[in-house]
């Protein structure tokens, strides 16, 4: 009990470092979420935000590999909510899993929903969000899953831990940004603040005093729970003098690699090991966009402190860590690259060898024409995206219950497995007419078990882009990457098929590549979608529907009590 309340009092003072001596003092097995308007002042200004429990950023959920818990969620905000946790496969239980409209209809206000949340293989860190518009920017939380009891972590034991969620933060009421989006058809305005545990930093107006600071001792290492739960945005992330060993990403072990910077993409969760080994001082965390398209960002940079304990005399004004250039995809795309699994006695790989269900998927932003040329867009029409020329189109339904109870109508079987138009995908100028996607919702059937890799081609299509690609339901190994066309006769050979990263988020470079491989061995409705925000509302979006295999422990779960009504 001791050990509960130092922890909780480490949290009110914002000081989340987690003594691993206490971690079997948690208590992990129900929780419960209120959603709820509470007023947060940032940026020398005051205005209501969705949150739980009141805090922003969210509360952490713990659990150990293989655990079940159980959320209760009240929504008692003023619009329709879903929570998803991410990167948990939940086994056989789609109906848990979140997004709106794909595996349930959004909790209305004053309606809950008690989800079940299964974890299996993973262990490390990951999150929860909202996945309903985009009240993910502020209703969004950590899940760390440590190993089995007795088991322990396959580095040396870290003195202490804590997650450091990376985030952005609107001077605008993100609802009204939303509606906005979707009304006039353009770019949504870049956000007011990049933010680190919730808080802008030194840089901003008004935000010195809570700056997030980070307690440390000389000499001792720390695990830092390294979360980009930004909207719009990859970003750089880097400690001043200090460099970071990269332990794990998306609750996967990786092979040790030390860097001076890190790249992390919307959505994705890395593992971070570093030692406090500089002269005591105050030293900047830094954090700010990587950008590789020509497209509209937020050029701040949020800023946290690393302080050591003892008495020294401080520098006035802590040093800030060289970050790479906005634009730098070099930087970028070599500390992705850098990923590789653990793939040792303990923590075996399984990468799919023989394929038996290849797709190609094109990763396009395209336009759509708007009445008298009216919208935000280039020539006034309206944004969109598309996967293989098609834009998703949300159904009136959720697709899991539609298929599940066999309703007629919701959606379509004929998504395409190669795109039904080839060009040169990355060239510097197309034809407009290729712009013009096709709407609809469209689902890819995969047989339980298949064998399925995915190659996803960037494509310059009115302006490339990254795009962060996030499969529910899964981990994916991602096998290869290039920079240009993929060329199906070359690139294979490539393939790293020894030690891949076990991901469930990569980022797909602009104009550029990435090949991915999983198993299709759990039953239900999974989502496909870029994580950024602006690009999945203009349905750069797939959905899997995983068919049953046999027997009972290759089927999906029946439906819980209380599901949301549509």
């Amino acid at each position: 009990m001791l050990a509960m309340k130092i922890s909780i009092s480490l949290q009110l003072l914002g000081l989340t470092l987690l003594c691993v001596g206490i971690l079997h003092c948690q208590a992990w097995r129900r929780y419960t979420f209120v959603v709820e308007e509470t007023p947060y002042r940032r940026l020398c200004s005051t205005k209501n935000i969705l949150t739980v429990n009141g805090q922003f950023p969210g509360p952490t959920l713990y659990a150990r590999m293989g655990d079940t818990i159980i959320v209760d969620v009240y929504n008692k905000g003023n619009r329709n909510i879903t929570i998803h946790w991410h990167g948990v496969k939940q086994l056989r239980n789609p109906w848990s899993d979140g997004p709106a409209y794909i595996t349930q209809c959004p909790i209305q206000p004053g309606g809950s929903f008690t989800q079940t949340i299964r974890f299996s293989s993973e262990e490390g860190t990951l999150w929860w969000h909202a996945h309903s518009d985009w009240d993910r920017a502020t209703v969004h939380g950590a899940i760390v899953i440590y190993p089995n009891e007795g088991a322990t972590y396959p580095f040396p034991k870290p003195h202490a831990e804590l997650p450091i969620i990376l985030g952005e933060w609107w001077k605008k009421d993100i609802g009204q940004l939303y509606n906005e989006t979707i009304q006039n058809g353009g770019e949504p305005n870049i956000s007011s603040a990049f933010l680190i545990n919730g808080q802008p930093g030194d840089l901003y107006p008004c935000s010195k005093p809570d700056t997030f600071k980070l307690m440390v001792d000389y000499g001792k290492t720390y695990l830092l729970r390294l979360i980009n739960s930004a909207m719009q945005e990859i970003l750089f992330f880097s400690i001043a003098n200090h460099k970071v060993t990269v332990v794990g990403s998306d609750a996967s072990y990786t092979k040790p690699f030390s860097s001076d910077y890190v790249t992390i993409s919307p959505g994705q969760t890395i593992d971070l090991l570093f030692t406090a080994d500089q002269s005591p001082n105050h030293y900047y965390i830094a954090a700010k966009a990587y950008v590789g398209g020509a497209v509209p960002y937020d050029n701040t940079t949020t800023t946290a402190i690393l302080q050591y304990n003892g008495n020294y005399t401080s520098t006035s004004t802590p040093s800030l860590p060289n970050l790479p250039s906005h634009n730098d995809t070099k930087a970028s795309v070599h500390f992705t690259g850098s990923l590789r699994s653990l793939a040792d006695k303990n923590h075996p790989i399984d990468v799919p060898r023989k394929i038996t269900t290849p797709l190609f998927y094109t990763l396009s932003i395209n336009t759509l024409p708007c009445l008298h040329n009216s919208c935000a867009g280039p020539n006034g029409t309206r944004l969109a995206a598309s996967v293989n020329n098609i834009s998703f189109v949300n159904p009136s339904i959720d697709i899991l219950q539609a298929y599940y109870y066999h309703v007629n109508g919701v959606f379509g079987t004929r998504f395409p497995n190669f795109p039904p138009l080839l060009f040169n995908f990355t060239a510097q100028d197309l034809p407009l007419y290729l712009q013009t996607p096709k709407q609809g919702t469209e689902v890819k059937i995969l047989k339980y078990n298949a064998t399925v890799e995915i190659v996803f081609q960037g494509t310059n299509l009115v302006a490339g882009d990254d795009h962060p690609m996030h499969l529910h339901g899964f981990s994916f190994y991602v096998v290869g990457w290039g920079l240009g066309n993929f060329d199906e006769d070359k690139d294979p050979l490539t393939y790293n098929l020894v030690d891949p990263p076990l991901l469930n988020t990569i980022a797909v470079p602009v104009n550029g590549w990435t090949t991915i491989r999983f198993k299709a061995n759990n039953p239900g409705v999974w989502f496909m979608h870029c994580h950024l925000d602006r690009h999945m509302t203009w349905g750069m979006d797939v959905t899997f529907i995983v068919k049953n295999g046999k027997g009972p422990g290759a089927q999906i779960l029946p439906p819980p009590p209380g599901m949301p009504p549509c």
